[in-house]
């Protein structure tokens, strides 16, 4: 028995959108790490303002945004892959899922 039959006659879309986006994802975590990273080393020259103790609280606060923002970027990088994955995958070759003859279809009950 071959469980992977094809569907005879099935047309298979071209990629498109998915694979643009896919191939941006990379980029986008780099850029999504480093531009916080370097947005927490600034920091420590712009704020300046306060005390030791408030200036110290202020840049650990930005330096947790930051790193919430980071970790924002990840989550929707990888929920945006998996997206294009999906329809990656629904684009392929679709397969006969069921081609066995069920003996009660037209008779429930006998």
């Amino acid at each position: 028995m071959n469980w992977l039959r094809k569907l005879p006659g099935f047309q298979q879309t071209p990629y498109g959108l998915e694979w643009r986006v896919l191939r941006l994802m990379p980029t986008v975590c780099v850029a999504g790490t480093l531009l916080p990273g370097l947005m927490s080393v600034a920091a420590r020259f712009f704020i300046t303002a306060g005390s030791a103790a408030e200036l110290a609280r202020h840049i650990q606060l930005f330096d947790f945004v930051m790193i919430g923002l980071v970790i924002f970027i990840w989550t929707l990088a990888v929920t945006v892959s998996i997206g294009c994955v999906i329809v990656w995958l629904m684009k392929g070759p679709a397969y006969v899922a069921d081609g066995f003859e069920v003996s009660h279809s037209d008779l429930p009950g006998r």
